[in-house]
């Protein structure tokens, strides 16, 4: 893995303390990365899922984007997840994409501990 890609996986570990954070090589520079237990709020059930995500090796040029969590997630108020939400698959596994795309990319303030978290906001809110 590319240095910055291994610095991006500490910070992930430091925003999310009380997660495992997992990466795997892609063998080109970049990293498979699982967060396991992010609280999404008590507007999904289960309140708790693993969010996935792949950091290219032109990171920190390149968005962290998508991001996937547990297909199993579900809104307690039985409304349909909407836009920017499909069934997809990560790791081979069924998985929610979270299609949030970084349109003004700045490689110096733009983190992927900061896309995760704006990320898990936005669907918090939703």
């Amino acid at each position: 893995m590319k240095s910055a890609v291994i610095q991006a996986i500490e910070e992930l570990r430091c925003h999310f303390p009380e997660s495992d954070v997992t990466a795997r090589d892609t063998g080109d520079g970049g990293a498979v990365v699982t967060i396991d237990r992010v609280d999404v709020g008590d507007g999904y059930t289960p309140m708790e899922t693993w969010v996935g995500f792949c950091i290219s090796f032109q990171y920190p040029h390149a968005d962290i984007y998508p991001l996937f969590v547990r297909a199993d997630l579900t809104r307690v108020d039985g409304g349909s997840h909407g836009e920017g939400i499909s069934l997809q698959t990560f790791e081979g596994q069924p998985a929610l994409q979270l299609s949030r795309r970084s349109n003004r990319l700045n490689p110096q303030t733009d983190t992927a501990a900061l896309k995760v978290i704006k990320v898990i906001e936005w669907l918090r809110t939703k």
